[in-house]
């Protein structure tokens, strides 16, 4: 038997004969997904560097959605599982932006005219995962109207707390901080609380008293900063291809994205460090 190689009983062992590596991944639905709608052969790039975006954001809607829950009945263990994964895959998407730059002006030029009304602001992930960090606005619901499951999944997901908001309940009850996290607005982005800085202050000023809050803490920070960082190389990435041209579907492009950039999921987090 050649070195490295399986023995033949080794390839017939399963459980389920029937499930194959391809079945299993349904790749005969995957790989037949790129359809291109132009001539361009660069379009294909396009798609497959978005469709795997998405692949990577359907696992942090995932996994976000677990770490909620684990933090919710105060598994911290699970929760640093679930968040540790979400920053490994921020960081995959963030070098993923290093595929797409490849594609020159004139290459994006040759098809762009093609895409549409299309545009990545309508992905629901990017704005489910959003929502799930605490960065909420109803009026980003107007894009998927059209779509009612999906409408209904964004509308629902504003009914609950964000992460944040679970952290800062778990917050309140470990450190009694002065204020009411369960009377926070759920529908609107978090905005700076001085009474939360001071709570988080203490816990950075005794992390051995209270080292599930200061790792949880920490563990936000590090998704932020990753996050940040995706978004820092979608707006140089998109200037390095289309310039300060209108965008796709119709946004402004680089200039609503540079805004993006002044986004802030958890200032308290942030603004705390200055005073440590």
């Amino acid at each position: 038997m050649l070195i490295g190689l399986p023995h033949v009983s080794e390839l017939t062992m399963s459980s389920n004969p029937d499930l194959t590596y391809g079945h299993h991944l349904k790749l005969d639905q995957l790989l037949s997904a790129q359809v291109p709608v132009s001539d361009s052969h660069d379009e294909m790039l396009f798609i497959i560097q978005h469709q795997t975006s998405e692949l990577w954001m359907r696992l942090m809607v995932a996994e976000l959605g677990a770490a909620r829950q684990r933090l919710q009945v105060r598994d911290f263990r699970g929760a640093r599982k679930a968040l540790g994964r979400v920053s490994v895959v921020f960081a995959q998407l963030v070098q993923s932006w290093d595929v797409l730059r490849t594609l020159t002006p004139l290459d994006f030029a040759a098809f762009r005219g093609d895409l549409g009304p299309a545009s990545g602001f309508q992905s629901y992930q990017y704005r489910m995962i959003e929502f799930m960090l605490g960065n909420r606005n109803a009026a980003l619901l107007a894009p998927h109207v059209g779509n009612p499951e999906i409408h209904a999944g964004l509308l629902e997901e504003l009914s609950q707390p964000s992460l944040y908001h679970v952290a800062l309940e778990i917050l309140q009850e470990q450190v009694a901080g002065d204020f009411e996290s369960k009377s926070l607005d759920r529908t609107r982005p978090h905005v700076r609380i001085q009474a939360v800085e001071d709570a988080w202050a203490q816990v950075y000023g005794a992390p051995e008293v209270h080292p599930d809050l200061f790792d949880l803490a920490e563990q936000l920070v590090e998704i932020e900063d990753q996050f940040r960082c995706w978004r820092f190389n979608h707006v140089t990435t998109v200037e390095r291809v289309i310039g300060a041209k209108q965008g796709t579907g119709g946004t402004s492009g680089v200039g609503y994205l540079r805004r993006m950039l002044d986004t802030v999921l958890f200032p308290e987090l942030w603004s705390l460090r200055s005073g440590l």
